[in-house]
């Protein structure tokens, strides 16, 4: 496992940066299409040395007004500031807020009348390595069908890595295999020992695919966005997520799935046929609308005041 997740963040957040965005001009002699650790320590009042060496993980622990002063000139959003302050806290890997006893296999009552409030969504809940703990019946006819379920117990992060019909099932997978490292990497990861154990696995079965990304792709994968699944009948579903964290005591989350245009739309009512006369599904609000809105139209009904 990389040993200085801090220093990662820092620098692909640094570099993912385009001077304009934090007002600095663009020359043309610049090759750097991020930001210059000394453009980043005058932003954020520190020392060029000082971000030197938090990047290369020679200082762990930084102050909150660093912290904040740091994520100001990273333009870093709420979440990323919360990860960024888990991240130098995590520094002392003897800690886990999970303890030994870390796995939450348990799936509560509530959690289950939930699932199906959510149906005919696809909704899938996994807890912090990936284990598929339960889902809607609709979500098993969909991703059952592209030998996602198939293993005991199913695994996301398993199939993505070792599974050869994974990069059939996402046409994105190179994407899909960053965020599956991104999630495991959330907060100081190496202190939990169900996810170090997961690492060690595939560190062994999947290799570089897997280690290389272990070393370079930072935590805080996207909670929302448009997945692409290739479905074996149904071709290819293109899918909006969300995703809905449960308590820290659970250590699990909700995936929802939402048709993201018509064609999607008629292919899950195809795959998922309700009892005849039912209405539509996924027909009532039709596909979630993924691009931005314009803000020039206005809802009917509704004045600004």
């Amino acid at each position: 496992m990389s040993g200085n997740e801090l220093g990662l963040f820092l620098r692909t957040r640094r570099e993912a940066i385009a001077p304009a965005e934090v007002g600095l001009p663009v020359g043309p002699r610049r090759r750097l299409a991020g930001l210059r650790r000394s453009e980043v320590a005058a932003l954020a009042g520190v020392s060029v040395e000082y971000v030197t060496r938090l990047e290369q993980g020679r200082d762990r622990r930084p102050s909150p007004p660093v912290l904040a002063a740091l994520g100001d000139a990273l333009r870093l959003t709420p979440p990323e500031r919360a990860h960024l302050y888990r991240l130098s806290k995590g520094a002392d890997t003897g800690f886990t807020c999970r303890g030994q006893d870390s796995r939450a296999r348990e799936v509560r009552p509530t959690i289950q009348a939930l699932l199906q409030t959510l149906e005919p969504s696809l909704a899938v809940l996994v807890d912090h390595v990936g284990e598929v703990l339960a889902c809607t019946p609709q979500y098993r006819t969909v991703a059952g069908a592209t030998g996602l379920l198939d293993g005991s117990p199913p695994n996301l992060v398993r199939f993505v890595f070792t599974d050869s019909r994974a990069r059939t099932a996402y046409p994105d997978w190179d994407q899909v295999a960053d965020d599956q490292v991104a999630t495991l990497k959330q907060g100081p990861f190496r202190a939990d020992p169900d996810i170090a154990a997961l690492v060690d696995e595939l560190t062994i079965t999947a290799g570089d695919i897997f280690t290389r990304r272990l070393a370079t792709v930072p935590g805080l994968a996207p909670a929302t966005g448009v997945l692409r699944l290739w479905h074996p009948e149904a071709r290819e579903l293109r899918l909006a997520y969300e995703t809905l964290e449960l308590p820290a005591d659970d250590g699990q989350r909700l995936l929802v799935h939402l048709p993201a245009d018509l064609a999607t739309s008629a292919a899950l009512y195809r795959l998922t046929t309700p009892p005849p006369g039912a209405p539509h599904p996924y027909a009532v609000f039709g596909p979630v609308r993924t691009d931005p809105p314009d803000p020039d139209q206005r809802r009917p009904g509704l004045r600004l005041v």
